[in-house]
């Protein structure tokens, strides 16, 4: 389609011009002849094509030529300030009233896009800048929350509107044209007011407030009683660098209470050899006390007399478990010295 082109007169802000700018096809449809010559109190001659403009533009630019569009009926009032009433005949009749949207006709093009083009009149612009500043956006506050942009927020949206409604061209067919009347004055057909309504009211936008701020609870794993603050209760206490190997029970202890070293030097060299983070005793010291069976050499269940002290764990006596682990003054790798004895 080939693009709109409007002249300086149907610019937001801009005067009414004193003449419409007109622009016919080489050839006059049968329709505009008739129409000019009904809307005509003298009889004008209208045989060529600059006859036929000559006259459309001097009937449009006229001060009288002016278009309704469409009637909008709006609240007189906030919704806050609005009579209440049984009768609703009662109540539109306080409460609401109607703006009529009227125009005048800045652009006539029958050869490129075939249309008219329709600006509001300053009164209407005014009425309508005073439905939205009064009502409009008194609704719009009162029907959203507060936040701490809420007024300025508003009167952007107002002064948003005003350049709209300001900027707003509205364009039909140019078949709109034979609902011209005398001294210009018109009336769009065929249902298009409800274009200009729909058109006008879509510049009236809400007030949107922002979207509430969606906060993360960062929820801390509850932690013990017996750790500190900072700890997490899943660490694990550090292992020791020095616990290289674990410790043979030779090292730590002699097999068997009774038996002697057979040197005092190869004792002293082992101790000597051995750091104090190599030796591992439990704290205290179990001590195990077996009764002696007469019955053979077994060995009667062992009596509690005391609580049961700290045991090293399994996983420690794991490795050193085997014929030359030795119990009270009984060794297993004895066995065949016991045996041959008896």
């Amino acid at each position: 389609m080939p693009p709109q082109l409007l002249p300086a007169s149907a610019a937001a802000f801009a005067p009414r011009a004193s003449s419409v700018n007109v622009v016919l096809g080489s050839k006059i449809e049968p329709w505009l002849t008739q129409t000019l010559k009904r809307i005509n109190r003298v009889k004008r001659p209208l045989n060529s094509v600059p006859q036929h403009q000559r006259c459309l533009t001097e009937t449009l630019s006229s001060p009288n030529a002016i278009w309704t569009l469409a009637s909008l009926m709006l609240p007189k009032a906030p919704e806050s300030e609005l009579r209440k009433d049984q009768n609703p005949l009662i109540e539109a009749i306080f409460n609401f009233q109607f703006i009529h949207l009227e125009a005048y006709i800045v652009h006539v093009d029958m050869v490129l896009r075939n249309e008219v083009a329709y600006k509001l009149t300053p009164d209407t612009i005014e009425s309508l800048i005073e439905y939205h500043k009064d009502i409009h956006c008194v609704n719009a506050k009162a029907n959203t929350y507060d936040w701490s942009e809420k007024e300025h927020q508003c009167k952007k949206l107002h002064e948003e509107f005003i350049q709209a409604i300001n900027k707003f061209v509205f364009t039909t067919h140019v078949s709109a044209l034979e609902g011209l009347e005398e001294d210009g004055v018109g009336e769009l057909l065929s249902g298009k007011s409800e274009d200009v309504k729909n058109a006008v009211m879509g510049l009236v936008k809400p007030l949107l407030p922002p979207p509430p701020r969606i906060v993360d609870v960062v929820r801390q794993p509850p932690l013990l009683p017996s750790s500190p603050a900072n700890a997490s209760m899943w660490s694990q206490p550090p292992t020791p660098s020095s616990l290289s190997a674990p410790v043979d029970s030779w090292r730590v202890l002699p097999s068997s209470p009774s038996v002697t070293s057979s040197s005092a030097d190869s004792a002293s060299s082992i101790w000597a050899n051995m750091g104090m983070s190599e030796v591992q005793m439990p704290s205290p010291t179990p001590s195990y006390s077996q009764p002696y069976s007469t019955a053979g050499l077994f060995y009667s269940s062992p009596v509690v007399t005391s609580p049961i002290p700290h045991l090293p764990l399994p996983s420690m006596l794991a490795p050193h478990c085997g014929v030359n682990m030795g119990y009270n003054h009984f060794g297993w790798d004895r066995y065949q010295e016991y045996t041959t004895t008896m």
